[in-house]
């Protein structure tokens, strides 16, 4: 049994001793059989990039489009009737290409739509197979295997045709009201277009990373039924400590008439080997806004105190900060931005299912002088870039099916315009999604 087993073991058994659940409640629970689930996500996926300064665009690879399909099957068992319940939970994947060429299926960029060999060509199809074996006490649920983590430090990505996954074991415990408590330990990751994991993770704006594992602790409290509060510490092995603390106010004011308010605030400090270098960075975000029938606006206002990118996991959802949007994050060193944000629900319209968004960020004041040898970035003369601008606009519109054989099918149209300085490409977006939703059991 190696270290990793134990450590989870160990952990599971405690969480299990603390548990304030009776055995007699317990022992009600579904079974095996009685509690699974078996889903399957069809997902049409259309993407085009165009970086409208072509192949000399930082990072850019000129024009890039796919068209393509996934199909996400998912099994989730319930868990055998005992003081500790077992269960799995599987998946299997595909993804097919449908219409992509060879110079315009984006390379190794962000784009990330389908796997592109050394040659740059793109596989017709990919797969992706993996599971887990899980174990339920109480209140305390353990799973090894692999895994699909939802917190501010270490997040799942599913912006792309298929999802990222991580193989490791996680931890959740919910035995005290409100409380929510999370931890894992994960030793190799799979993103969207890779048909197996990687020993080594990938970090947004360095690439590969030796480093041997990640982990994270951490929770969630509810306050009250309006107010939530987050707090959440991770490590990447000889890379970074990082710490979140974020907090959420949802306040009705009157029966038309709600409070919005938020916070997010990410502390990255360098670790071990220093594999990216000396890091000391902070970076926050907060929003006000106000939701009156059936429209919502929003001012949120983020500022990258420290002297390096805010980096973060490859094309993973790990980046809680409110002016991360379709493409930028805006979270350059000492970069400030501002966004404003209109969504409208057209149910008290007469038409439920059907949504819209629109907002607008621009950041300011980016400068890359006292950055590391990791994440420096200089101009054609090697000297570092500073004051550097950028803005988006983004635009969404979502059509949900209400009702029929094809209820709970989604339309979801996404467009994204971004300009900039020296230190990003200029590019236009477009993106059209369409997902059917099957359950089977």
């Amino acid at each position: 049994m190696n270290s990793i087993t134990k450590l989870s073991l160990a952990i599971f058994s405690a969480c299990c001793a603390l548990s304030t659940s009776s055995y007699a409640e317990e022992d009600k629970k579904q079974g095996f059989i009685e509690g699974s689930s078996f889903d399957i996500l069809n997902r049409t996926f259309y993407f085009n990039r165009d970086d409208r300064n072509g192949a000399d665009a930082p990072g850019g690879a000129g024009y890039s489009e796919t068209f393509a399909h996934g199909i996400i099957a998912n099994f989730k068992s319930g868990y055998t009737h005992g003081t500790v319940g077992f269960g799995v939970d599987a998946f299997a994947m595909i993804g097919i290409n449908l219409d992509t060429g060879k110079g315009r299926n984006g390379g190794q960029s962000s784009f990330s739509m389908m796997p592109v060999d050394n040659n740059g060509d793109t596989r017709n199809e990919y797969t992706k197979v993996g599971g887990a074996v899980k174990a339920k006490a109480f209140d305390t649920e353990l799973k090894i295997g692999d895994v699909f983590p939802t917190t501010p430090v270490v997040h799942f990505g599913d912006s792309r045709l298929l999802p990222s996954s991580f193989k490791g074991f996680t931890l959740e415990n919910n035995s005290l009201d409100r409380l929510h408590l999370q931890g894992g330990r994960l030793h190799a990751m799979s993103t969207p277009n890779s048909t197996s994991m990687s020993e080594k993770f990938t970090t947004f704006y360095e690439g590969t990373v030796n480093s041997p594992w990640v982990a994270y602790l951490g929770g969630d409290y509810d306050v009250n039924d309006n107010i939530s509060v987050s707090a959440y510490g991770s490590r990447l092995k000889d890379a970074w400590d990082q710490y979140y603390f974020g907090t959420a106010l949802n306040q009705p004011l009157t029966d038309e008439l709600t409070l919005i308010a938020g916070f997010n605030y990410y502390n990255v400090q360098d670790e071990g080997k220093k594999l990216l270098g000396e890091l000391n960075n902070n970076i926050w975000s907060a929003k006000l806004g106000l939701q009156f029938g059936a429209h919502t606006v929003t001012v949120s206002h983020q500022r990258n105190n420290g002297d390096d990118d805010f980096d973060y996991l490859y094309q993973t959802d790990s980046i809680f900060l409110d002016n991360s949007i379709q493409y930028t994050d805006f979270n350059s060193p000492k970069e400030r931005s501002w966004m404003v944000r209109y969504d409208l629900d057209m149910e008290p319209y007469g038409i439920p299912g059907l949504s819209f968004m629109t907002r607008y960020g621009k950041g300011t004041d980016a400068d890359y002088s006292n950055a590391n040898y990791v994440y420096m970035r200089r101009d054609e003369n090697g000297n570092p870039l500073t004051n550097q601008k950028r803005w988006e606009r983004d635009i969404e519109v979502k059509y949900i099916v209400q009702s029929g054989s094809f209820k709970d099918t989604s339309f979801r149209i996404r467009q994204a315009n971004t300009r900039a300085t020296a230190y990003e490409s200029d590019l236009d977006e477009f993106r059209l999604i369409v997902e059917y939703p099957l359950s089977i059991l």
